[in-house]
Formats: C-alpha cells, sequence, structure tokens
C-alpha cells in the first residue's frame, strides 16, 4: 500500500516552505506541492495575466463579456477563462445573434473613431451609434467561423446546456457550409479553404496597405494550414454536438467532410515533416522559402487532431531540430524564417518572426501528449524562469535579446496556451464529455522533480471539480482522484526505466495495457468509477 506523506495545502514540510501566506496556487486550475511554490505561483500569475484582459462591452443595450473585444483572442483565451469565469455566452450569444444572411460572422468590436470598418466593405460592418461603437468582420480573415464553433464547444463542456447547444448549432453548421460554397473562401481546385496571403493567422496582407482588409479581385490569395486544421476540429465538433443532439445522419455527414478535409491538407500542405507556409494560388509570394517556412499553426494543427502520431512527431521534431540552429533565444517562432519585410515589419518584428509564448503553449502540450513529454516540461520551466524575470508574461518577445514586444497584443493569449499546456498535458486531464463526467486521465508528473503534489482543476460555473493527489515512491506511485463524472479513461505515464507490475484500482487487481509512445510507455486502462478513485501502479523491481 503507497501511503501519502503530508497534507497539502500546507506552509512547511520540514524546513521547506512549500506554500504562499494566503494560498495563491488554489484555484482552477492550481497545485500545492511539497517541495516549494514555484510551479502553483507561475499558474496563478498566468491565471492574472487572464483575467487582466476581461472587458466589459456595453452595445445594443447588452453587456457582454469578453477577454478582448475581439472573438479570436476571445476563443483563444477560453482554455483558459472556461475555468472560472461566470459569464462564458454573452459575447458568443452576440456574435452569433448577429450572423450575415450569408453565414459569416462579425468578429470585433471597436470605437467608431477607431475605423476598423472602413477597413472592409459594408456588407462586413454594422454600426451602433447609439454606443459609439462597429462590429466588424475583417474580410481577409479566414478563421471566424471555425474558431466560434470552438468557443461553443468550450461553452457546453462547462454548461452540458442542450437547449443553448441546439439553439447555437443550426447558425454554426450555416457558417462552415458558408467557408466551403463561398467563391471568396473556398478553393474548388484544391477542396481546402483559401485567404489573403498574410502571416499564418493574422489580419494584414503582402503588398497591400494595412487600411484595406477587403477581399478584391486582385487581393493576393493562398491556402494556410491552420485555417484548415481549425475548420477540420469544427467539422469533427459539429459531428459531436449533434450526436448529442441525436442527429447521427448529420454528424456522419460532418465527419465525412473533416476526413475529405483532412486528406487535402495533405496532399497539398504537407512536406513530409511539417505543413508549408502557404500555398500561392494567384501570385507567386514574397521569396522562395515557403515551403520551408514553419509556422506557428503547426502547434495548432497537432492539438486539433489532424495529424497522427508519427506526423504530430515529426513536427515537434522540426521544432526541436530548429531550437538547435537558431540564432533567436527560442524555438517558439511566430514564423521561421521571417520575410525580410512584410507590411512594413522587418524580420523579427511582432508576427513577423517574434517569439511566441502561445506557440510556446501549444507546442508544450502537443510534446506532452506526443512522447516528448520532457521536453514539454523543459518548456514550460523556460517560460516559468522568463516570467520570474519579467514578473509576467507578455505576447511577442524579440528573438534575440528576448525583450517582451507586449504593445502589440494581449498577454492572455499566450498565458491561456500555456495554462493549458499544464492542464490538459502535463496534469493530462482531459473532459471528454460535459463537466468532466467522462474523464481523460493522462498525468505526467513523473517528468517533473516533484514526488508528491495536489492538482485541482474544473469549472467554477457549473461546480465541476477535479482533485487528484499524487505521490512517487521507489516500489510505486499513486493516484487519487474526486471528480463528478462515473467514467475514467486511464493513460499514465511510467517514470524512466519503470515497468508496471500491477495496477490496484480502489485496492482491486484491474486488467492494464502497457503502451509505448515515442520512448515513453503508459499504463492503459478504462474504468467505470463514480464520485473517487484510488490508482496505485507498483512497479517490477530488480
Amino acid at each position: 500500500m503507497i501511503e501519502f506523506e503530508n497534507r497539502l495545502p500546507c506552509m512547511h514540510v520540514g524546513e521547506i516552505q512549500n506554500g504562499s501566506y494566503n494560498n495563491i496556487e488554489a484555484g482552477f486550475p492550481g497545485v500545492f506541492t511539497t517541495k516549494d511554490t514555484k510551479l502553483g505561483e507561475f499558474i496563478h500569475q498566468l491565471r492574472v495575466d487572464i483575467m487582466s484582459d476581461r472587458r466589459l462591452v456595453f452595445i445594443d443595450h447588452k453587456i457582454l463579456v469578453c477577454c478582448i473585444n475581439w472573438i479570436r483572442d476571445h476563443v483563444h483565451v477560453m482554455k483558459g477563462f472556461m475555468h472560472w469565469e461566470h459569464d462564458l455566452s454573452s459575447f458568443l450569444d452576440f456574435i452569433l445573434e448577429n450572423q450575415s444572411e450569408e453565414g459569416f460572422f462579425y468578429e470585433l468590436i471597436k470605437q467608431y473613431d477607431d475605423y476598423h470598418w472602413k477597413y472592409v466593405n459594408p456588407d462586413c460592418y454594422k454600426m451602433y451609434p447609439e454606443d459609439n461603437l462597429a462590429l466588424v468582420r475583417l474580410e481577409i480573415e479566414a478563421d471566424v467561423e471555425y474558431l466560434v464553433v470552438e468557443g461553443v464547444r468550450r461553452v457546453f463542456q462547462v454548461t452540458g446546456d442542450e437547449s443553448w447547444l441546439a439553439w447555437a448549432l443550426p447558425k454554426l453548421e450555416k457558417a462552415i457550409r458558408y467557408i466551403m460554397n463561398s467563391p471568396k473562401r473556398w478553393d474548388e481546385e484544391h477542396g481546402l479553404a483559401k485567404r489573403a496571403f498574410t502571416i499564418d493567422t493574422w489580419d494584414f496582407v503582402y503588398g497591400v496597405p494595412g487600411d484595406n482588409r477587403k477581399l478584391e479581385e486582385d487581393t493576393p490569395m493562398s491556402i494556410m494550414h491552420g485555417d484548415n486544421s481549425g475548420l477540420y476540429q469544427a467539422m469533427l465538433q459539429l459531428a459531436w454536438m449533434n450526436l448529442r443532439l441525436k442527429k447521427p445522419e448529420r454528424a456522419a455527414y460532418w465527419e465525412e467532410k473533416a476526413h475529405c478535409l483532412q486528406e487535402n491538407m495533405f496532399r497539398y500542405l504537407w512536406n513530409g515533416s511539417f505543413f508549408i507556409h502557404q500555398l500561392h494560388l494567384n501570385h507567386a509570394g514574397a521569396d522562395e522559402l515557403e515551403r520551408g517556412r514553419l509556422s506557428l499553426s503547426n502547434v495548432y494543427d497537432i492539438n486539433r487532431g489532424v495529424t497522427s502520431l508519427e506526423q504530430s512527431r515529426a513536427i515537434i521534431r522540426e521544432y526541436k531540430r530548429r531550437r538547435n540552429l537558431t540564432e533567436a533565444f527560442a524555438e517558439w517562432f511566430t514564423i521561421d524564417p521571417p520575410y525580410e519585410d512584410f507590411d512594413g515589419y522587418r524580420a523579427g518584428q511582432y508576427v513577423n518572426g517574434a517569439i511566441s509564448p502561445y506557440t510556446a503553449g501549444e507546442l508544450a502540450k502537443a510534446a506532452f501528449r506526443n512522447g516528448y513529454e520532457e521536453y514539454g516540461w523543459d518548456i514550460i520551466q523556460r517560460l516559468m524562469s522568463m516570467y520570474e524575470r519579467d514578473q509576467g508574461i507578455f505576447f511577442l518577445y524579440s528573438p534575440k535579446n528576448q525583450m517582451p514586444q507586449n504593445q502589440q497584443g494581449p498577454s492572455a493569449w499566450g498565458a491561456a496556451a500555456l495554462l493549458s499546456a499544464i492542464d490538459e498535458g502535463l496534469a493530462g486531464i482531459e473532459d471528454l464529455d460535459t463537466g468532466y463526467r467522462k474523464l481523460a486521465f493522462s498525468p505526467r508528473f513523473p517528468v517533473t522533480d516533484y514526488t508528491e503534489l495536489r492538482y485541482t482543476t474544473g469549472y467554477e460555473k457549473s461546480g465541476a471539480m477535479v482533485d487528484v493527489r499524487y505521490i512517487l515512491k521507489e516500489e510505486g506511485m499513486r493516484y487519487d482522484i474526486a471528480y463528478p463524472g462515473e467514467e475514467v479513461a486511464a493513460h499514465i505515464l511510467l517514470p524512466g526505466g519503470r515497468r508496471c507490475r500491477q495496477v490496484l484500482v480502489n485496492l482491486q487487481k484491474a486488467i492494464f495495457a502497457e503502451e509505448q509512445v515515442g520512448e515513453s510507455l503508459y499504463v492503459n486502462f478504462k474504468g467505470k468509477v463514480s464520485g473517487k478513485i484510488s490508482i496505485q501502479i507498483l512497479f517490477e523491481q530488480d
């Protein structure tokens, strides 16, 4: 019997101070350890960075809660704030309610004199003169519709509100059908979504003035992999939603569309190691380097599930390879190599080659999930050191001197990606249903030097909590989990060099299988256990 040695939280273990004065480690997500407060305080700072970008928007006699007034930022940052925010849907509701007749969604709300509305055609903005605000869709963007699908999926994950899902789903399906049928959005020859020639998912176009965000006859158009992995994920999410609402034929339709899109991505965009930046359609591009240009959406592609294990590992290896070659301080590129000049941004400036924590967070999560667990933890540790130096996480960093370029974007985006990497990657807690009723549990704590800890996560809005206690000893390791569900799919990393002799679930022998993921060894089993489960993994002894 493996026993826990300490109660957590506590202030001291022997001579070691392992708890903060007022338990700033406590939260969703949060961690207490017997060693120090370092990881707990880092997670706390990530929560603070995200909370600091929370906004209210007063428009059309409504109060909207958003994390920056762009739906893109809002949805990316939901990875973090979905755990504690109580108003998850007001901004999404407004976007859904104002869906255009054609099917597209607007994406941002700006003051009248910010003039984003002047950058687009009249059908891409709505004015609210009483509030001095404009609702705008930058026409060159190709990621808005699939991000709204992701946002709805996250809200439903927390609330489980099927009546709200039934209201939203037809709007989501209309939006994705719009992408697939609009000549502005879809390239029929390749069977893939297209956009203006931008840097990855950004909103300014090569060779076009920054105050022109329209799609015109001479706009340079390209196919970008990240738009299509986002669309792939959205199609699978639509399939899942339809199954929840007992519409299996619609689910099968979206699954088939996703499969075709995935095939076309690999046919036209995969170079054997990663997805090329852009496939140009009506222009020659900026230079001859496009097929070797690694852009940030490659790590999103992995985490959206479009790549197999080996393809995911190939992308991660490419990042590791470039880490050894780059003159930059880290390999978390927005794009590499950068362009000599892209719409006035020189190499290393802004998204033209700066280093980003959102790339780092997504890469760390991908590494944890695909057999590069030590690399994932290494990324987290490097960001922890940067946080200690700068007392915060910033939007972008200059590649040579590591100085923040925070004036050009929100810190919350990167903070949320890192928080998600810790929560779903390191702690390995994933909600397969709503309210953690079906739990995927893939903890990877043995790659750290923590041998005893308590990790908590959940949703404040619904009161769902997952409470994990972990201890590692010479003879084995133990996880005790309290959760609101009744089904656990466990995929538990063994420490390096260890094999499993026996698994005990609530002190009863359990059938298990070992699985090799890269060089890492996992113990797998499934169980239907309600409320609490104690897992002991006993090692083979020499």
